[in-house]
């Protein structure tokens, strides 16, 4: 399900705003006075008049702020600030005002030192180098049957050592489990025995002993904390609590996708699978639109990495154990772009993405690819797609069927579809955004958000959706629960009385998951589905991989266990410490490093101003590191801002983090905020790079351009090499290697940019030819290389560095440079110039001095004006100004 789009659909994540009761600007009030008004600019305008059709903007507040629905630009966090979204005609489409507090307003001590103790200090938090004073001691031997085997994989695996007694001095719990009748399914009792160390979990399902197993792990978690390092403590040695637990839903799933370049390996899905099970989903769907191998269609998922049989039935098998459910999760109408590119399905082609419906070969190849991804599963569930179909029946379906409606093609290919489901023993379930936005004749996703848009009426006059398909609700947007709450109202009034709820974890087009509004998303999803009148019985949370699947998705474990423990609670809010040490004890990490990680696309304070946090999550991170450093155009959007000294200050703290984490400590999966920690580094010296050579070349002053390039332009360069070797490093042992071509083409393309960009302010510092210096570094002229002088007549430095530069001067750097071999002749030309610069009449190399850079007389300017960083952009749109023809 792609979200390709959503930064044109920027409003759609804050219909009816975020808590704007408390916001003193009232959007409550100007949604009602600006609904279906035209809002026209100047004074001279039509005045306000709550009949007219037309609103004066200069009778709005003073802070307002003007949005058009298909810019990047996304809202700010200022809680004076009128945001106003309009589409193309300046029509209202809606307004917020926002509330900058958070749900999961998160900071935990830091885990590398510990804080400065006095006599009245709260007890420190837990270091990476603290031994564990629990041991826990599963009977697996003894367990019961269903579990025994889940057990021996949690166990042997988990990378905290809990399970393995570091010391003897450390207390140890002994657990045990009893699968018992008299416990309501959903429902699971952890009881401590009188000797106060032996714990019993009592559990129906076998899921919930998994889940038991997790809150274990976090009460062992939580009494250390309360015993502050003495494990002498009697609450470590006899714990003497009960825990008790109901499931607020029958389903809780996980959905990852392996369609964006990025297929998981087995093992990475085995230790997701072991992840899950602690905090108690059971149910994962992988989401592959072509990557799972189909015999005899060598072109789809061709050299896509897909799952073989074999390897299905492997995840299956584990995640069975584990009392996990694997259903399959494909595509049957749109999003077939990869399949439908190759010539071999040119003649099902409706559009590129969607495949041509009512044609029997198309429904031959579904049948197949139902079969095929449902056999090695033991599930009778399938999730078969169908989401953001945009354009069905109106290429070559309409040119080979003529003209239909596209609600009754969508409904007629549903019903075939689900006949074919049907056939093997298969309930379907489908995403259910196209219901809507074909009910509302528009393919834009507002449509599926538009709280007036319900699609029961044009649904009623075609043949209704088959009762046994369940339809899935996706929202990621929206941090307001009653949003969630009419949407699922109207999902019923489709015939669909117990619709699936889907969240997410905000992975995509970023390189860390943005956790502070994926919770609050979450937040508001899971508050309507718990609720009376929205309760449903099936919960989805989603992670996604638009845009080239750059994000590790392991850095979604918060959010994962965000949702588990609202899943396992009536309450409306989670504790902050709980989610701390649950997510120490059971992933292996300090929520308040995961949580400082974010800030990397969050820019600094502004002295005394709120905080500028977007309120859809920007993606500043991405779209500063692949922005042409050269041209670096994005740059005034942040010109104001001292990104140099936030990302510095992030990378110490994370890098610091992910070294000091040791294997066998208490924070294993620190070691992940490496890549958060290396990107930030980069990021430090890029973020104002262009400015800072700016100045100097436009200045003429050679020496101090020179020493810019080689102190900020040349760690640079080393800089993104770490980061893309760090990030080759981890996808080679997260997913399949298929894949990885998109993103290391990437980062070659900046970094020979890079390279480009500093051999010509080299030359032209120099006042030297590029060419020359690339042929003084290919004969071994390198940096740091100290060469014997031949002679005392001969005047070559003793120290050269990478440039052909004397690095040996006392009275500083790049003083003289190094001599050059003469430029050879074109070899395919016989004709040289007069001055015999070698360039001959096909122009091969150029060994002209070079006197300018056109590209630094350029000035730059402003293209989101007021935005900031508060921009969702994806590569295409910041890699180059030029569009392609």
């Amino acid at each position: 399900m792609t979200k390709a789009l959503y930064f044109a659909l920027a409003f759609a994540a804050v219909c009816a705003g975020d808590n704007y009761q408390r916001s003193p600007c009232n959007a409550v009030h100007w949604t009602r006075v600006l609904e279906g008004k035209i809002i026209v600019e100047g004074r001279d305008a039509k005045p306000l008049d709550i009949e007219s059709l037309f609103v004066r903007e200069h009778d709005l507040p003073p802070n307002h702020r003007i949005i058009h629905a298909y810019d990047a630009e996304v809202a700010d966090r200022r809680p004076d600030r009128l945001t106003i979204y309009v589409d193309r005609e300046n029509i209202f489409l809606n307004a917020f005002c926002i509330d900058p507090a958070s749900p999961m307003n998160i900071s935990t001590p830091i885990t590398q030192q510990p804080p400065p103790q006095s006599s009245s200090s709260p007890p420190r938090g837990l270091l990476d180098s603290d031994p564990l004073g629990v041991a826990i001691a599963v009977d697996t031997a003894n367990a019961p049957a269903d579990i025994r085997a889940g057990l021996g994989h949690i166990v042997q695996s988990h990378n905290v050592p809990y399970f393995v007694r570091q010391s003897e001095s450390a207390a140890e719990w002994s657990v045990s489990f009893e699968h018992v009748g008299d416990v309501a399914a959903g429902t699971y009792e952890v009881r401590s025995t009188a000797a106060g160390a032996q714990l019993v979990v009592r559990y129906s399902r076998r899921i919930d002993a998994f889940r038991a197993l997790g809150q274990i792990l976090t009460a062992a978690r939580t009494a250390e904390l309360a015993a502050a390092g003495d494990a002498s403590s009697e609450s470590l040695k006899a714990p003497g609590f009960r825990i008790e637990e109901t499931a607020q839903f029958e389903t809780l799933a996980l959905m990852i996708d392996c369609s964006r370049n990025g297929v998981l390996a087995v093992d990475s899905v085995c230790a997701m699978l072991r992840q899950m099970a602690l905090m108690g989903y059971n149910m994962l769907q992988l989401y592959t639109e072509d990557t799972y191998r189909v015999e005899g269609e060598p072109f789809f998922g061709y050299l896509r990495g897909g799952y073989s049989q074999a390897e299905l039935r492997a995840i299956d098998d584990y995640a069975d154990a584990l009392g996990i459910e694997v259903v399959p999760c494909i595509q049957t109408l749109g999003h077939l772009g990869q399949m439908l590119q190759w010539p071999r399905y040119a003649g099902l082609r409706d559009t590129n993405e969607v495949i041509l419906s009512k044609l029997p070969e198309t429904y031959a190849l579904l049948e197949r690819l139902i079969a095929t991804v449902s056999a090695p599963l033991r599930s009778r569930r399938i999730h078969i797609g169908m989401d953001e179909a945009y354009g069905v029946g109106e290429g070559r379906f309409r040119a080979l069927f003529g003209t239909h409606e596209g609600t009754a093609i969508f409904v007629e290919h549903l019903a075939r579809v689900h006949e074919l489901c049907k056939a093997r023993g298969l309930r379907p379930m489908i995403w259910s955004d196209m219901l809507f936005c074909l009910a509302a004749k528009n393919n834009a996703l507002y449509a599926y958000y538009d709280q007036s848009n319900n699609p029961a009426e044009a649904f009623s006059k075609v043949e209704g959706i088959p009762p046994d398909i369940d339809l899935v609700f996706w929202d990621y947007y929206h941090t307001l629960p009653e949003i969630y709450t009419r949407k699922i109202i109207q999902h019923r009034e489709l015939g669909c009385d117990n619709p699936w709820v889907a969240s997410a974890a905000w992975t995509w087009s970023r390189l860390w998951c943005y956790l502070p509004f994926s919770f609050e998303s979450s937040r508001a999803s899971l508050a309507a589905a718990k609720s009376p009148a929205g309760r449903v019985s099936s919960f989805m949370l989603t992670v996604w991989g638009d845009e080239g699947n750059e994000c590790d998705f392991f850095s979604a474990l918060p959010v994962m266990l965000y949702v588990a423990n609202h899943a396992y609670t009536d309450r409306a809010e989670i504790d902050v410490g709980f989610m701390e040490n649950s997510f120490a004890a059971i992933c292996g990490g300090s929520l308040g490093d995961w949580m400082y990680a974010c800030r990397i696309d969050e820019i600094p304070s502004l002295g005394d101003s709120p905080d500028m946090r977007s309120q859809l999550p920007s993606n500043m991170s991405k779209w500063i590191l692949w922005e042409d450093p050269m041209l670096s155009f994005m740059s005034p959007q942040y010109d104001t801002l001292d990104l140099e000294s936030h990302y510095t200050q992030i990378a110490d703290r994370l890098l610091g983090c992910a070294l000091t984490s040791a294997p066998g400590g208490r924070y294993p999966l620190n070691r992940l905020l490496r890549m958060p920690g290396l990107l930030a580094r980069a990021l430090s010296l890029k973020c104002h790079l262009r400015d800072n050579l700016v100045r100097p070349y436009r200045a003429g002053d050679r020496s101090a351009l020179l020493q810019t390039a080689e102190t900020r332009l040349r760690p640079l360069i080393e800089a993104h090499r770490e980061l893309w070797l760090y990030h080759r490093s981890r996808w080679m042992r997260i997913y399949k290697p298929f894949g990885w071509e998109t993103l290391e083409l990437r980062y070659g393309g900046l970094m020979a940019r890079l390279s480009t960009m500093y051999d010509r302010i080299i030359a032209y510092s120099l006042r030297q030819p590029c060419t020359s210096l690339r042929r003084s570094r290919a004969i071994g002229v390198t940096a740091g290389v100290r060469s014997r002088r031949p002679s005392a007549s001969q005047d070559l430095p003793s120290t050269i560095n990478a440039f052909g530069c004397d690095e040996d001067d006392d009275n500083g750097l790049w003083r003289k440079p190094a001599p050059l071999l003469p430029p050879d002749p074109d070899p395919l030309s016989s004709v040289y110039s007069s001055n015999g610069s070698g360039i001959g009449s096909l122009g091969e190399e150029d060994d002209s001095i070079i006197d300018s850079i056109p590209e630094l007389d350029e000035d730059l300017h402003c293209i989101y004006e007021n935005s900031y960083t508060s921009l969702l952009l994806d590569y295409a749109r910041v890699t180059t100004p030029s569009r392609l023809g």
